[in-house]
């Protein structure tokens, strides 16, 4: 597999997941750690207008 151009790290693919239900996508490391999230936190996904925000979820 070819890696990516610099220029390009950020370009990423959706992969319909096991089931056909759900589909996921990676995230960039550096991003993961800027945010400070951890493996299995609970995130919450919200759509808005034609953009999607993943945030880390607060009990309200």
């Amino acid at each position: 597999m070819a890696r990516r151009k610099i220029e390009e790290r950020n370009i990423r693919s959706l992969t319909k997941m096991a089931g056909g239900s759900s589909y996921g996508i990676t995230l960039p490391m550096e991003y993961i750690r800027k945010l400070g999230w951890r493996s299995k936190q609970k995130l919450e996904v919200k759509l808005y207008q034609d953009r999607i925000i993943i945030r880390d979820w607060t009990e309200d």
